[in-house]
C-alpha cells in the first residue's frame, strides 16, 4: 500500500530533510513513484485525492493473516493492512454491524477522535489490539493520520520524494528507490497526526521520539526511537 502527501498537507519531518542532506542519493517525483509503484504491482487500485493527495494499494502478495483494505466513507479515506484481535468488542463499542471490517472499524474511531474532542489520540490507537498499519486522510480537514500496533508485526515506512512530498507505503524497496536517505522504518507503537502535530508513542505519549542517524551501510537515513521506559497508559 502507499499513501504520498503533499507539503501542503503534511512537513516533511526534519530528521529525514536532514538524513538526505548528510547522504545525497536519487530521489524520483512523487508522481514517479505512484507510476512505479502501479507499474510494479498486479490489479492495482490508485486515486488521486484533490491535488495533494495519491493512494494506491493491490492485493498482490497479500499475508493471508494480514490482509490489505481500503474504503472511503465521510470524505475520510483510509488504507489498513494486518487484522485486529478485539474488532468484536470494537464493532460493539462503536455501534457498528457485524459485517464492518477492520478499515470501517478505524474510519469510526478517527471520527471519535475528530468530533468528540478532547479525545486522546492514544486512547483511540491503544484500544486497537491486533497486528495493523494504517494511513487515515480526512479530506474535509486536511488532516493526516498514521499508526502502527505495538509490535510492528506490519510493516511501515515513510519517506521524502524529490519534490517534497511525504510518502508512506509497506515496501521498503519502493520507497528506497523513491527517497533514497531520506527513509525511516516508521517507529512500532507511534502515531503521527498533522492535528496534534506530530510524531507520538501512544503507549506513553510524553515520552519524546528522537532520530538517531543511520550508519552508511544501511537503507535507512534515520532510526526513530521511543525515549524512557515504556508505560502503557492507552487503555486505562
Amino acid at each position: 500500500m502507499l499513501g504520498v502527501f503533499s507539503s501542503s498537507i503534511v512537513s516533511p519531518p526534519e530528521e529525514l530533510v536532514a538524513a538526505g542532506s548528510r547522504t545525497p542519493s536519487p530521489k524520483i517525483t512523487a508522481k514517479a513513484l505512484v507510476n512505479r509503484f502501479v507499474e510494479n504491482n498486479a490489479s492495482t487500485v490508485s486515486m488521486e485525492i484533490g491535488d495533494d493527495v495519491q493512494f494506491a494499494y493491490t492485493h498482490q502478495n497479500e499475508s493471508i493473516t494480514h490482509p490489505r483494505s481500503f474504503a472511503v466513507k465521510d470524505e475520510i479515506f483510509c488504507l489498513f493492512e494486518g487484522a485486529l484481535d478485539n474488532l468484536g468488542s470494537l464493532k460493539q463499542q462503536y455501534g457498528l454491524s457485524k459485517s464492518a471490517n477492520e478499515v470501517i472499524l478505524v474510519i469510526e474511531a478517527y471520527k471519535a477522535l475528530r468530533d468528540r474532542a478532547p479525545y486522546p489520540p492514544n486512547h483511540v490507537v491503544g484500544h486497537l489490539n491486533g497486528n495493523f498499519a494504517f494511513v487515515v486522510f480526512d479530506k474535509s480537514t486536511s488532516t493526516l493520520f498514521v499508526a502502527t500496533d505495538q509490535c510492528g508485526k506490519v510493516p511501515l515506512y515513510w519517506g521524502i520524494t524529490a519534490d517534497g512530498c511525504v510518502a508512506f507505503a509497506n515496501d521498503a524497496d519502493l520507497l528506497k528507490g523513491a527517497c533514497g536517505k531520506s527513509l525511516a522504518s516508521f517507529p512500532q507503537g507511534c502515531f503521527f497526526s498533522t492535528a496534534v502535530g506530530g510524531l507520538r508513542c501512544y503507549e506513553n505519549p510524553k515520552n519524546k521520539i528522537t532520530a538517531v542517524p543511520a550508519t552508511e551501510e544501511e537503507i535507512w537515513g534515520a532510526k526513530f526511537m521511543v525515549e524512557g521506559p515504556s508505560i502503557i497508559t492507552a487503555t486505562e
